[in-house]
């Protein structure tokens, strides 16, 4: 007998369940159609999740270069420097000569701000790499010793994703 009550009364209450679910799904299509028109728009605000790229420290993206190359037949080097976040670093390396072969070196990456430099720690047996920060959109590589280069700066730098005309794609 309350077996047989309580599936009544669940019976009489699954209705209920049923037009609070349409009408959650009714919510999510009409926020996804008003950000559909906005983005569409171009009025879209990404200030609630956009990460303050001017502080240090919180300093994420792809960078990219070509470096001068001091082996015989190479014209440069390819160089793709990921910083991710938890401070976890990708760098990839592509000198371009015959018989190229990437290289792929992953590792922690620190700030060192009181001297403007990041440094990547690998989690290869290799010389700890240090950057210089030009500004929020470009690091100069620097020597082993960590000197900057004296003469071609220009030709050592890294420069942000955006500024080097590549483009990120962003979707909601």
């Amino acid at each position: 007998m309350i077996k047989k009550a309580l599936l009544i009364v669940f019976a009489a209450l699954l209705p209920s369940l049923n037009a609070a679910w349409a009408e959650t799904d009714m919510q999510l299509q009409e926020k996804a159609l008003k950000a559909r028109e906005l983005s569409q728009q171009g009025t879209m605000d990404h200030s609630a999740h956009a990460s303050p790229e001017k502080e240090i420290g919180k300093f994420r993206g792809v960078f990219y270069g070509y470096l001068p190359c001091h082996e015989e037949n190479c014209n440069g080097i390819k160089m793709t420097l990921s910083l991710n976040p938890k401070n976890n670093y990708l760098l990839v390396i592509q000198p371009a000569k015959p018989q190229n072969r990437e290289s792929f070196e992953k590792g922690k990456y620190e700030w060192d701000e009181t001297k403007g430099i990041v440094l990547l720690n690998s989690n290869k047996e290799v010389p700890q790499r240090r950057l210089a920060i030009k500004d929020e959109a470009t690091l100069l590589y620097l020597k082993d010793d960590g000197m900057s280069v004296s003469r071609d700066q220009d030709r050592y730098l890294l420069q942000r994703s955006e500024k080097a005309g590549n483009r990120e794609m962003h979707i909601h």
